[in-house]
């Protein structure tokens, strides 16, 4: 099973994709990001945003993806920009059948470090520890979005042992 992972950001959206084989620990299949121009339209901004991302979930066929939702945003605008490049994303992803999943930053910080308050640095190194890469993950948010994928998997062990 490979899930998907997505950091949704204006400037930068981060994606990263594990695979995971039964009881095994997770792999790593393929990380990155999106860039957008801030000097592009909104709507050519957003329409980046997802044709990148409908471009890699053909390519790598992930069965899941999971997503960050917008749990906190310095003002309404931000907010309603998140809302947008979330909106970008999860239509890529269900355009090729994926099922999307939501979890706030402080459910994947707690799932991939154990405390929903955790620096960004932390979940850096546990992402790196996780997947046993050796090179640094940049930028950050290819990070934050294998954590996405990352709580995902936990949150499906979690479920199996809840239900079975």
């Amino acid at each position: 099973m490979k899930i998907l992972g997505i950091d949704p950001g204006l400037n930068i959206t981060g994606y990263g994709i594990i695979e995971i084989a039964g009881d095994a620990h997770p792999r790593l299949i393929t990380f990155g990001h999106i860039r957008t121009s801030s000097k592009k339209a909104l709507s050519e901004r957003l329409f980046r945003i997802y044709r990148e991302l409908d471009t890699l979930i053909r390519a790598e066929t992930p069965d899941i993806s999971a997503i960050e939702n917008v749990f906190y945003a310095d003002n309404v605008k931000t907010a309603i920009l998140m809302g947008h490049v979330r909106g970008a994303a999860i239509v890529a992803a269900m355009n090729n059948a994926v099922p999307v999943h939501e979890y706030t930053p402080r459910e994947v910080k707690q799932a991939v470090v154990g405390n929903g308050a955790a620096a960004k640095s932390q979940v850096k190194f546990m992402v790196r520890n996780l997947l046993r890469i050796k090179e640094d993950i940049q930028p950050d948010d290819a990070s934050d979005a294998l954590a996405v994928a990352f709580c995902h998997w936990h949150r499906m062990k979690f479920d199996k042992l809840v239900s079975g």
